[in-house]
């Protein structure tokens, strides 16, 4: 990789075109990392001496083989690797249709798990970290969410286990858990079926900027730590959820009705 030595840190990012994704890629950048960005599509971005930007859909298994490939061949090493590409959908379980479900699971959960799976010897060498970006939704019910919800927590589960085993190689797995980031406020591009943007619904609370999301997952991620609740909003969810999730029920039903 241009700009990038044998001892310069390399980190991919997926979801690497988006708010959050950018916002990751320039707190890493200004530490001195080199980046591969992985995403269907960068608006305005040109690639960098020390960021190189990869068009991919990453729920085409051939097209990401392929770009997972490009990248292990043009980085001198890789130290961490963050799941960051996501889609949101929002709509009642009533209407969710078995096609909306699996493409959510796609983009979420299963082109994560594969991601995982292409990165892992690399990440072994380097003893570097698997970073996933959960969800409040990976642990706690979300209204209007059971999708999204239930992919977050597959993704919680698959990487959970992932570190359990690899542990063993010195590689560290950690997964931060946003409440509501307005990566994309305004701008949801929502279909029929409910599927949308990330950060773009209106229904959220204690919105996050993409910065200072980004601050905060790189806080904890220095800090080592295996969960990070990113937000005011998924500190409290996080803790109500563990200690009384009923408590948690009905706080979030107040929320809805005062709200409708």
């Amino acid at each position: 990789m241009s700009g990038a030595s044998e001892t310069t840190p390399v980190a991919v990012i997926s979801g690497g075109g988006g708010g959050l994704g950018q916002a990751l890629a320039a707190a890493l950048r200004a530490k001195g990392w080199a980046l591969h960005l992985i995403d269907r599509r960068f608006e305005g971005m040109e690639e960098q001496a020390d960021m190189q930007i990869h068009q991919c859909d990453l729920t085409d298994p051939s097209a990401r083989e392929t770009c997972f490939a490009q990248v292990l061949k043009s980085a001198p090493r890789i130290d961490l690797v963050i799941y960051n590409a996501g889609i949101t959908q929002i709509g009642p379980v009533e209407t969710l249709s078995e096609a909306t479900h699996r493409h959510v699971f796609e983009v979420n959960y299963f082109a994560a798990c594969a991601m995982a799976q292409a990165f892992q010897p690399a990440l072994r060498q380097s003893r570097g970290t698997h970073l996933a970006i959960s969800s409040v939704a990976g642990f706690a019910p979300l209204y209007r969410r059971a999708a999204y919800a239930g992919s977050k927590h597959a993704m919680e589960g698959f990487f959970k286990c992932l570190r359990a085993e690899e542990e063993q190689y010195g590689v560290s797995v950690q997964i931060a858990a946003p409440s509501f980031v307005a990566t994309n406020p305004g701008r949801d591009e929502a279909t029929a079926d409910g599927i949308a943007r990330p950060g773009s619904a209106t229904d959220g609370v204690d919105y996050m900027s993409p910065d200072a999301a980004a601050a905060q997952i790189m806080r904890g991620l220095g800090r080592g730590r295996t969960t990070i609740p990113v937000g005011r909003v998924a500190w409290l969810a996080w803790k109500l959820n563990r200690a009384a999730p009923g408590l948690m029920h009905r706080m979030m039903m107040r929320s809805i009705a005062r709200s409708d």
